[in-house]
């Protein structure tokens, strides 16, 4: 491995860690620890879900999913509806605007941040970052589905 493989690899890292930092201080300020705050991310980004596939979505225990639930539903971030077709389900449904609210003005100066730091590179660099993403995500996952494997 060369030196620069072995220092991007640490930047790499040092890029993880300091994303969970972060995300734990804006949790905190918003009342919620850092990983409640990015299931809320979940929450956002897929909609109305059941808990079962809130667990398959998170890697959550459905029992975890139920305190999670609790916890934001406490805070009106989230409802639940019995589901229509099932009564032995349970719809989870995200208050996005409430949840926006919340956390819009913690992440804003952030995202304008990063908007503008990807405007600085070049076409090509953008090419690379969103490859090197993209496969990096796809390794992620694979890893998450491996893992995750009974």
């Amino acid at each position: 491995m060369t030196d620069k493989i072995l220092q991007l690899r640490k930047l790499s890292q040092q890029y993880a860690y300091t994303s969970i930092q972060m995300h734990e201080a804006v949790g905190r300020k918003a009342g919620l620890s850092g990983t409640d705050h990015k299931y809320l991310g979940f929450l956002l980004r897929k909609g109305s879900m059941t808990a079962g596939e809130l667990a398959d979505i998170t890697g959550l225990t459905t029992g975890a999913v139920t305190g999670l639930a609790d916890r934001f539903e406490k805070k009106k971030l989230l409802k639940r509806q019995p589901d229509k077709t099932d009564r032995r389900k349970i719809i989870i449904v995200p208050n996005a605007d409430k949840i926006r609210a919340l956390l819009q003005p913690l992440y804003q100066d952030f995202q304008d941040d990063t908007d503008r730091l990807f405007a600085s590179f070049s076409a090509s660099g953008l090419k690379i970052l969103e490859t090197y993403f993209s496969k990096a995500l796809d390794m992620m996952q694979h890893k998450i589905d491996q893992l995750n494997q009974k």
